[in-house]
């Protein structure tokens, strides 16, 4: 069923939805951007539709929400703890398709990935999305080749136009909402083509893998990237995590245990006791990342990329690096190590 609402209407029905729901989207924040007098767009309880920003890509992705860059998970005294607490709400989050499938691809690896995280979980369960229709393609996107530009798993479907959204009703508990108002027309559309198109590489073997991790490709990070993490920060579907005790006093008896995001780009990321690092050149640690977002994660699940070529990490880079470039490289250079024989 389709719905055709003013956005004072709109707004009425969000102050219905939050008697039940908080409410999330993407949300300008004027001259907090990177440079002095510039925005960012960042996910952020809302309370009315003015605040969606529904034209532009939002700088950073709508998993914060689920697993925000810094949350408590307990606190504690000398003989005990308490976990933190979440609020009772259900949340409803505004999303575009390649959002949704990396939320999909987060829930592998917290949820299916042979153990459960209570602390994901106990958000996810919260989660309904309203999947945002991608009115245009920008530069940097490329989810049509990374299969994420469609998806199912949404309860409400909006089309902002003409200072009007187009609603789609697909899970039926949303109905009551909209009882009594005006019903239209609408079929959901997906974006069919990027500007940015990517071949995704077939490494049949481990022979094959170990002559790509040595391949000359990789020296160009040493001198581009500078090992700062931005691009993981924006990623949709990167999930690396730090603990953190927060002493209270003195002796740190008592205090609290954050859960931070951390970044396999930055260096001592993966040190171990003992003083081992694993990947000890920001190559190393690039080079590591990319495999991770269109090789490993494939071969782990068997199915899907964890990349889902939405073209934050391209985006937010300050020293410019295209990952959607990375990955013709990485397809050229499995093309070079296998004669052009290895690619379907």
């Amino acid at each position: 069923m389709g719905y055709k609402l003013s956005f004072e209407t709109v707004n009425s029905l969000f102050n219905e939805l939050r008697k039940e729901y908080k409410i999330y989207a993407p949300k300008r924040f004027p001259k907090a951007g990177r440079y002095s007098d510039t925005d960012i767009i960042r996910y952020a309880e809302i309370k009315n539709v003015e605040e969606i920003v529904f034209d532009e890509k939002s700088d950073y992705p709508a998993k914060d929400v689920v697993s925000p860059i810094t949350q408590t998970l307990f606190y504690f005294t000398e003989d005990e703890y308490r976990e933190a607490k979440v609020h009772d709400k259900k949340v409803l989050i505004f999303a575009r398709p390649c959002d949704i499938n990396a939320q999909m691809n987060q829930d592998k690896i917290f949820l299916e990935n042979g153990f459960e995280d209570t602390f994901y979980k106990r958000m996810r369960d919260k989660v309904n999305y309203v999947m945002m229709e991608c009115s245009s393609s920008e530069d940097t996107c490329f989810c049509c080749s990374m299969g994420t530009n469609k998806t199912d798993n949404y309860g409400l479907a909006a089309r902002f136009e003409d200072g009007q959204v187009l609603i789609s009703v697909k899970d039926e508990k949303f109905a009551p909402y909209f009882e009594g108002k005006e019903e239209a027309e609408y079929t959901v559309k997906f974006i069919e083509e990027n500007q940015t198109k990517v071949t995704i590489p077939t490494i049949p073997n481990k022979e094959v893998l170990n002559k790509l991790k040595e391949h000359e490709m990789w020296n160009e990070f040493n001198k581009r990237c500078i090992s700062c993490g931005s691009c993981t920060i924006a990623c949709s579907t990167c999930t690396c995590f730090t603990t953190t005790d927060i002493a209270y006093n003195e002796n740190g008896s008592v205090g609290e245990r954050r859960r931070t995001a951390a970044s396999c780009q930055v260096a001592g990321f993966d040190e171990m006791a003992g003083g081992h690092d694993f990947r000890k050149t920001t190559a190393a640690r690039y080079r590591y990342k990319t495999l991770h977002k269109i090789h490993d994660y494939n071969e782990k699940f068997g199915e899907g990329h964890m990349c889902v070529g939405c073209g934050r990490c391209t985006e937010r880079c300050p020293e410019f690096i295209s990952f959607s470039a990375t990955i013709e490289k990485v397809n050229k250079a499995v093309k070079e190590i296998c004669g052009g024989e290895c690619n379907a």
